[in-house]
């Protein structure tokens, strides 16, 4: 029997009550992640840990430089679009601000800021053994490897370290709606096999080409050695540790985890990670990631010709800034800023719309929020800030 025929020899208002329960099903979930941020899953087996709150006077900072800058943004006179401003000085929190109807328990997309979240599961799985090291061949994850190797020889070349520092030599580019990077997010699965089989335009490891391919080959890697998903891999060795109680990671219908840029979190415990890297890895008690992977994935491994203040190099998935600052940079104005001659961390949430200057937070963190810091006061380990 013909369905659509049966469907429409029922009464209208059924028929209107169906296409309404449809449309909440489907469009109900997709709007309230496109404003709100989605609903996410809970952790498991959690460590309670919630930040201190301080003032920015008790911690060193002017108080009326930051009130002014609030003042700006929710004026929109500096960084339209901006939606969450946290500051957190000597590991407590100093500066909490929502503007444009966020809020703290809102889980906001942290577009490639997911990257560095990633880099630290890879610093894990090296400390657990579960990665050798990173001049390990990634070809030697995947069974089909020689097959990959035989497209062009010199995929058999390609390191760990490469995919991390973003000179995999891949054609790999994320230029538009028909970019390659634009048909991997469509692909429900085979995400590894469509990566390694693309053409490669240069040796690995001699030329940064922004890749985030590459990133997303490294949830199919930990996949492989672990037994795990990047997702639970992730709640089990760093969520949980840091007192991350809720979180929303995309993944495609293979359940491999999007960690090119997937990742949702709140304001606060986004913030956490540039904590923990402020810190050498170290939470507590507890060494979550090693104080070696740290320094390393600060180290400036690419570095740019650039001058003046902001970025000017990239370690394993962390961008180098001027004046000893490091950054998680995503998509549409998210950053993490770790600053730690200043025992700093800052993190922004925005929405910058196409016309938007992205790189505005950059601007607050040097001429706003840095200059606020008083330089009488004494760091933790009792230098001068």
């Amino acid at each position: 029997m013909n369905l659509l025929r049966v469907f429409r020899s029922w009464p209208l208002g059924i028929r209107l009550a169906l296409f309404g329960v449809f449309f909440a099903a489907v469009w109900v979930p997709i709007l309230h992640t496109w404003f709100r941020g989605p609903w996410g899953a809970s952790v498991r087996n959690v460590h309670p840990w919630e930040w201190p709150v301080s003032t920015a006077a008790t911690e060193g900072l002017d108080p009326e430089k930051l009130a002014k800058l609030v003042t700006r943004i929710g004026a929109d006179e500096c960084c339209p679009h901006l939606q969450a401003l946290l500051v957190a000085r000597h590991g407590r929190l100093v500066m909490e601000e929502y503007f444009h109807g966020w809020g703290p328990d809102l889980l906001h997309t942290l577009q490639s800021v997911t990257k560095s979240f990633t880099s630290a599961l890879v610093g894990i799985a090296l400390s657990r053994g579960e990665f050798k090291d990173v001049d390990e061949r990634v070809l030697e994850y995947f069974p089909r490897g020689n097959e990959y190797a035989a497209l062009d020889e010199r995929k058999a070349s390609l390191r760990l370290r490469d995919l991390l520092t973003m000179r995999t030599g891949v054609d790999y580019d994320e230029n538009g709606v028909f970019s390659p990077h634009a048909r991997l997010n469509l692909l429900p699965w085979g995400r590894d096999a469509w990566y390694l089989r693309r053409p490669m335009l240069s040796s690995p490891g001699t030329l940064f080409r922004y890749d985030s391919g590459g990133v997303v080959l490294l949830s199919s890697m930990l996949r492989r050695r672990t037994g795990m998903h990047a997702e639970a891999y992730a709640e089990r060795y760093l969520f949980a540790p840091l007192g991350i109680k809720r979180q929303s990671w995309r993944a495609n219908l293979a359940g491999h985890t999007h960690t090119g840029g997937g990742l949702y979190l709140t304001a606060r415990d986004t913030a956490k990670l540039g904590q923990l890297y402020l810190q050498g890895g170290r939470w507590g008690d507890a060494q979550v990631v090693p104080e070696a992977w740290v320094r390393e994935s600060l180290r400036r491994h690419v570095a740019f010709d650039a001058h003046g203040r902001g970025v000017i190099g990239y370690g394993y998935l962390w961008w180098v800034l001027s004046d000893g600052v490091y950054a998680a940079i995503g998509r549409w104005g998210q950053y993490i800023f770790v600053v730690p001659e200043q025992d700093l961390v800052v993190t922004v949430f925005s929405m910058a719309r196409p016309g938007t200057d992205p790189n505005k937070p950059i601007e607050i963190l040097y001429d706003h929020i840095m200059p606020a810091v008083s330089r009488d006061m004494a760091m933790p380990d009792g230098r001068r800030s």
